[in-house]
């Protein structure tokens, strides 16, 4: 892979994956819609071209993705616009690749096979969701696999990590480094999983290396399952913040979508809260390698390091 082109490189998963790639010596075009941002998230580094445009218009795409060996699918959207946008917006992204002979990684999340069957979820696990987003992912899964481009599928649990604002983790993070109240999404005694974001991006870019791990589906897990009282107690350890975390409800979810679009989709989702799903990763050990792990202790304290950072650099 001498040049990559990131798709949402503003996001979460994408910045680390923009990073990785630039670590590694290889030459990233960095798209997203806001051209600030992209500034200052990769101003300096002379590895990343920076792109805004738009991710529905197909002749951005084609402009960005010129020269790309591989194209990584990093971008997302609102909860609301998956089920009329999310299909279109991939077939446009399988045609680039297709016009520019360009591979396909996808970043993917767990909606897809549904509720937990009570053990780890392996590649061949039947998925069966039961959601409308779990259903929008898995038709996206379908065309992509009916398609002729190469293409890889991983699939994550929740992310947290350097950039990852759009992420549970993060709503409980940010008020935490401000030193104000904050709250826990679900059940703060129920263990779940969470991968830190260089992790899962160091884990894609291995893959997107290996030809063989194209036309086949990759579990990348986190660095192992966690309760949200522990999880905040390593929180406490790091800020010495001292003040009670409070726990968001399903029920107060259900509330708040009576005067949000987004929230009501939200509530959808909820049962990840309550029934987890675990993502079992011995086929990465066993044909790519060890999975990268990052302890939640240093997770946390990167990416709490990195909010404290932006938040001295914006006053």
């Amino acid at each position: 892979m001498k040049k990559a082109l990131v798709l949402g490189a503003s996001g979460g998963m994408g910045y680390s994956i923009v990073k990785e790639l630039s670590s590694r010596g290889i030459e990233v075009v960095a798209f997203a819609r806001t051209k600030s941002k992209l500034e200052k998230l990769f101003d300096g580094d002379t590895n990343v071209t920076i792109f805004s445009g738009d991710i529905f218009e197909l002749k951005d795409l084609l402009a960005a993705a010129s020269g790309s060996d591989v194209i990584f699918q990093a971008a997302n959207l609102p909860y609301v616009e998956w089920e009329e946008k999310l299909p279109p917006f991939m077939m446009n992204i399988l045609n680039v690749a297709k016009k520019q002979s360009a591979k396909l990684a996808i970043v993917d999340n767990i909606y897809a096979y549904g509720r937990s069957p009570g053990k780890k979820v392996t590649e061949t696990t039947p998925k069966n969701p039961h959601t409308k987003k779990g259903n929008t992912r898995l038709q996206v899964e379908k065309l992509i696999k009916e398609s002729d481009v190469p293409s890889l599928i991983a699939h994550f649990p929740d992310f947290y990590g350097p950039n990852a604002e759009n992420t549970i983790l993060h709503y409980t993070l940010q008020n935490i480094v401000k030193n104000k109240k904050s709250s826990y999404v679900g059940e703060q005694k129920i263990a779940r999983e969470f991968i830190f974001t260089p992790d899962g991006a160091r884990a894609i870019v291995n893959l997107a290396l290996n030809d063989e791990a194209y036309g086949q589906n990759w579990n990348i897990p986190g660095y192992d399952v966690i309760t949200g009282e522990e999880l905040v107690q390593e929180i406490r350890n790091i800020t010495q913040y001292d003040k009670k975390v409070s726990t968001i409800s399903k029920s107060m979810i259900k509330f708040l979508g009576l005067f949000n679009a987004n929230m009501r989709e939200v509530v959808e989702m909820f049962y990840l809260n309550e029934e987890p799903v675990v993502l079992n990763g011995d086929k990465y050990e066993k044909q790519i390698g060890e999975i990268p792990r990052t302890s939640y202790q240093e997770g946390l304290r990167q990416t709490i390091e990195f909010m404290r950072d932006r938040e001295k650099r914006e006053e």
